[in-house]
């Protein structure tokens, strides 16, 4: 189980350096394919939407098919081809059409391991163990931050992919040969995702599940490195700096708001005062837009430490998803925390193009606000919320 888990949480890594890593390719991509910031925050979209919708039948064949299997077949053919398709990329079509493969192949992975966790695993230390996946995962983050520009600048952005397809391609095979299918619940209830979103309960939490990742993926996935290229002019070693910091902050967030749920004795209160603090970082950041220097980049990093919520809140609604549906309830839970990222990218990429770059923080300093409203929308709704721990 324990080797299983570990070739899991291998391909998480992969799939949080995917979700990440165009911030640091924004220069090569402009210059060699035409890839304009529109186009790639549409790529960054697409691959949170399809990512999103494929956790509506992940969550069917986790309760039905398993893990194992689930993984290894999706990973192998979307994330491994993906990749390759990125690697022949002539321009921003097809780069679209590879991120939104990754993002199939990437959808199975967190709610595999999560899914094990439910059914192998004390519900005590759900909240620490899905958070300590998402804090190792996100050495994918960082991979994707400096030592990608490392790596692109020695060997080239194609070669660099192509790679990247043999190391998924593997990790696959590895979740094929060692993941072990926990025992299903035999008999027994029935029942699906509407009798889900049946429970009111449950509703404050999705809208949590909405706003709390959002921000973070947004800008960590895409809008740092436009921004500091834009506002700062900075190079593709310095986004990779800036995107570096961020990343070490959602991993360090990942890892503290597991033991903080035991410590504290409420979930709600935990995430709701995380959250408070996203939404006054980016409110921070609207009103200092050409800063720079160790402000900005503090505030980034608070972004990324207190935006690190995503597997808390997940956490808090399967406290209230019955057994027998426990593949559905934490898919239906990731489907509203990927969704909303994929949905802000179109969202805040035509923000960007409406703005007038004059001067070049304006178009940023309306996003920052954009990000603010929306988070601390959320959590005017989620302060109605249950509290409830394990």
């Amino acid at each position: 189980m324990r080797a299983g888990i570990a070739c899991l949480v291998l391909a998480y890594v992969l799939s949080q350096f995917y979700r990440a890593f165009l911030a640091v390719l924004t220069p090569v991509l402009k210059t060699e394919l035409g890839a304009t910031p529109e186009d790639l925050a549409a790529a960054s979209g697409i691959w949170f939407l399809t990512f999103a919708l494929m956790q509506f039948p992940v969550g069917w064949a986790l309760d039905r098919v398993g893990p194992r299997l689930t993984s290894m077949v999706l990973l192998a053919l979307g994330g491994a081809g993906g990749a390759v398709v990125f690697a022949l990329a002539e321009g921003p079509g097809a780069i679209m059409l590879a991120m939104g493969l990754i993002g199939i192949g990437c959808s199975p992975v967190l709610m595999a391991s999560y899914y094990i966790f439910a059914r192998a695993y004390s519900p005590a230390v759900f909240g620490t163990l899905a958070g300590a996946v998402v804090g190792i995962g996100s050495l994918g983050n960082i991979a994707g931050s400096l030592p990608l520009a490392w790596t692109v600048e020695a060997f080239g952005w194609r070669e660099t992919l192509f790679a990247l397809a043999g190391v998924t391609m593997a990790t696959a095979a590895a979740i094929g040969l060692l993941v072990r299918d926990p025992a299903r619940v035999e008999g027994g209830a029935k029942g699906s995702v509407l009798d889900l979103l049946r429970m009111p309960v449950l509703w404050p939490v999705l809208i949590m599940m909405v706003v709390c990742y959002a921000p973070a993926a947004g800008l960590r996935g895409l809008w740092i490195g436009p921004y500091y290229a834009d506002v700062f002019d900075a190079s593709a070693a310095e986004i990779g700096t800036a995107t570096l910091v961020m990343g070490l902050a959602m991993v360090a967030g990942s890892f503290a708001y597991g033991p903080l749920d035991r410590l504290l004795g409420t979930r709600k209160g935990l995430i709701l005062g995380g959250n408070l603090l996203v939404g006054l970082c980016l409110l921070a950041l609207w009103a200092l837009p050409t800063t720079g220097g160790w402000t900005t980049l503090a505030l980034f990093a608070g972004i990324g430490l207190f935006g690190a919520s995503f597997p808390m809140v997940i956490a808090h609604g399967r406290a209230f998803v019955p057994a027998h549906l426990t593949g559905r309830g934490v898919t239906l839970l990731n489907f509203f925390g990927i969704a909303a990222p994929g949905i802000m990218q179109f969202a805040t990429g035509a923000i960007h193009g409406s703005v007038a770059p004059v001067p070049p923080s304006a178009p940023y300093a309306a996003l920052f606000l954009f990000f603010a409203l929306f988070v601390l929308a959320g959590c005017a709704v989620y302060a109605f919320s249950h509290d409830r721990t394990d």
